[in-house]
């Protein structure tokens, strides 16, 4: 079992920025990848970014040149900064894992863009 616990989230204002971190445990050994997705209220849950442990990296279009996903593999974390924020980022967003052909989730913080 792999356990994410992540933190960062909170209220900002249009333009703002945010960072969000990711913290792994347990079995942490083969995570292939992690990431980030974000669910708003009454959507599906989308993907936001990835990064493999190559540090190969993947956006969703609609953050591209807004945010950036790093890995710190000695930590085991893994950070989402996110920059000029829209209201329509608003959203929980869930950290993720891939290890061995398993999909692990946090428990998901809210971000909240708004003036």
């Amino acid at each position: 079992q792999v356990q994410l616990v992540e933190s960062g989230g909170g209220l900002v204002q249009p333009g703002g920025s945010l960072r969000l971190s990711c913290a792994a445990s347990g079995r942490i050994t083969s995570i292939y990848a992690m990431g980030w997705y974000r669910q708003a209220p009454g959507k599906q849950r989308e993907l936001v970014a990835t990064i493999t442990s190559d540090r190969t990296t993947n956006y969703a279009d609609s953050v591209k040149g807004r945010f950036t996903i790093s890995r710190d593999n000695a930590k085991n974390t893994v950070y989402l900064q996110m920059t000029s924020l829209k209201p329509e980022d608003t959203a929980v967003y869930y950290c993720t894992a891939i290890r061995l052909a398993e999909i692990y989730w946090g428990q998901g913080t809210q971000v909240t863009v708004s003036s």
